[in-house]
């Protein structure tokens, strides 16, 4: 509808990428994309669909016990399936401090960690903070252009659309937003916790063709110095 725009919401989670000793694909860091939507029967009937048909809608709210459902159901299993072997099995889940989502202390999810082999907590991330969140620092874009490009007339569409996307998108992608955030901790902390900052670059795509694009960002001397000033 010109007048409506369709919109869904989407449960996404990704870590950070591994390789092996040959820089060959060990883990591509993405843990899976789950969108909050409902199937139910059609009530009247329509010139290509009658009633009864199976409908897919959006959610338009989504509860805590929604979200709790999500990661007891989708996010927990993914991990069990999906995690490298031979990675440090402490995992720390990175939420947001949005209204649906749980507290670290919520005894259903304690309880689902406690059966799994996985040492998992829930931390949210500093307030007023999205440059923090590697989803929004950068990744819910990357996916969002790609979903662009196909046009999309139903739900159904828009969700295949943009799990396709998150598909597509390159693991290198996620590698190198992974390096951003860390240049953002380093500039949140010269900034004494403001975000009043530009992002910062440092020509990754130029330093991945010459070989020398680092695994981690070492802290500069600057932060350095002004740490041991204070």
């Amino acid at each position: 509808s010109k007048r409506f725009s369709t919109k869904v919401m989407f449960l996404e989670a990704v870590a950070r990428p591994r390789w092996d000793a040959h820089r060959n694909q060990h883990f591509n860091g993405k843990l899976g994309i789950w969108p909050f939507i409902t199937t139910e029967a059609a009530k009247w009937s329509r010139r290509n669909r009658p009633a009864g048909t199976l409908v897919t809608k959006a959610m338009t709210s989504v509860t805590n016990m929604e979200y709790r459902q999500f990661l007891l159901d989708k996010l927990l299993p993914a991990i069990e399936e999906k995690w490298p072997w031979g990675s440090n099995r402490v995992i720390k889940i990175q939420q947001d401090n949005a209204r649906p989502h749980i507290r670290p202390t919520d005894p259903d999810f304690v309880a689902a960690v406690a059966r799994s082999n996985f040492d998992i907590h829930l931390v949210c991330q500093p307030a007023n903070s999205p440059d923090m969140n590697v989803l929004d620092l950068d990744y819910f874009d990357s996916i969002q252009s790609l979903q662009h490009e196909a046009a999309s007339k139903t739900i159904d569409e828009l969700v295949q659309a943009v799990q396709e996307s998150f598909e597509r998108l390159h693991m290198y992608k996620l590698t190198n937003i992974f390096l951003t955030l860390q240049m953002v901790m380093e500039h949140c902390i010269l900034h004494h916790g403001n975000n009043d900052f530009k992002i910062p670059h440092m020509s990754k795509q130029r330093l991945e063709r010459e070989g020398h694009l680092p695994v981690t960002i070492s802290c500069s001397p600057i932060l350095m110095d002004a740490l041991k000033a204070e």
